[in-house]
C-alpha cells in the first residue's frame, strides 16, 4: 500500500485531497503539508530513512502554485536525489503539463479533483511502486470499446488520428473510418495526455504523431493530418507549436 504526502497551501483543497486519498484502499497513509518547504523537510526525513523505513514516502501529490517554493521547483530539487518519491501534480492550471512531464511526473490531475480521476492517478503510481523485476509481458495496446450495430469493437488508441467533440459524445477518427463514443472530449484529453494527444480547439483533440503539417495563414493556424485540415485556436497555437518542435527535436 502507498505512503502518500499531499502538498497544497490552500487548507480546504488539502483537506479534500487527503480525504479522497485516505478513502482509496491502495493508500496506507496520507500526510499533508501546507507548503513546499515543509514538504521538502518531510521528504528529506523519508530519504534518510530509506524506502523501508517508517518515514518513507512513495508519492507526493503536489500543487504547483504555492507561495515561496513552487511545486515545479520542488520537483526539480527532488529529481536530483538518487531515489526520489514519485510525483503527481494536482493543479487548477493546464499550462504546466509539458514541464510536469519533463520532470517525469506520473500524472497531472486538474482541479477540482474528481474521485475517479484521482483514483486513476493512484492506480498508476501503485503499478509503478509494485512493479516486479520479472520479465515484462508483451505490451498490449490500449483500446477503447465502440458500439457498432450491437457489436462491440475494440479500437486501438494508436489508430486514432484525432477526436471531434459532439456534446457529451466524442467521434474518434481513424484511417478506416470514425466511431462515436459516449465520452466527453475533456475526459479523453485527460486520459490520453501521456499518449501524445493534445487539445488544439474546443472541438478537436489530435495525436501529435499524426500531425503532418502546421500551417500559418494570415494569422490563422491549422494542422494537416493526412487529407484532413483542422483549425487551431489562438489559445492553443503556441503550446501546440512548442510540442511539435520538441517532438521533432527542434
Amino acid at each position: 500500500m502507498l505512503r502518500v504526502l499531499a502538498v497544497d497551501d490552500e487548507e480546504p483543497a488539502l483537506g479534500e485531497l487527503l480525504y479522497l486519498l485516505r478513502a482509496d484502499p491502495r493508500v496506507r497513509t496520507a500526510e499533508g503539508a501546507g507548503d513546499a518547504t515543509a514538504a521538502l523537510r518531510r521528504i528529506g526525513r523519508a530519504l534518510e530513512a530509506g524506502p523501508d523505513g517508517d518515514e518513507a514516502v512513495d508519492v507526493v501529490f503536489l500543487d504547483i502554485h504555492m507561495p515561496g517554493l513552487t511545486g515545479l521547483e520542488l520537483a526539480r530539487l527532488l529529481a536530483g536525489f538518487a531515489r526520489p518519491p514519485h510525483i503527481v501534480f494536482v493543479t487548477a492550471h493546464e499550462g504546466f503539463a509539458l514541464q510536469a512531464f519533463d520532470l517525469k511526473a506520473v500524472d497531472y490531475v486538474l482541479k477540482p479533483v474528481r474521485r475517479e480521476r484521482l483514483a486513476e492517478a493512484v492506480r498508476r503510481v501503485h503499478a509503478l511502486v509494485h512493479a516486479t523485476a520479472a520479465p515484462a509481458a508483451p505490451a498490449v495496446p490500449e483500446q477503447i470499446p465502440v458500439e457498432l450495430g450491437g457489436v462491440t469493437r475494440f479500437v486501438p488508441v494508436d489508430e486514432i488520428a484525432y477526436v471531434e467533440a459532439h456534446g457529451d459524445y466524442a467521434r474518434l477518427h481513424t484511417d478506416h473510418g470514425s466511431h462515436l463514443v459516449r465520452i466527453p472530449i475533456s475526459t479523453l484529453e485527460e486520459r490520453w495526455a501521456d499518449r501524445g494527444f493534445v487539445r488544439i480547439h474546443r472541438s478537436h483533440l489530435v495525436a501529435l504523431a499524426r500531425v503532418d503539417e502546421l500551417r500559418l495563414d494570415g494569422g490563422a493556424t491549422s494542422v494537416r493530418l493526412g487529407d484532413t485540415d483542422l483549425a487551431v485556436s489562438r489559445r492553443h497555437a503556441r503550446h501546440l507549436r512548442d510540442l511539435l518542435m520538441r517532438r521533432a527535436g527542434g
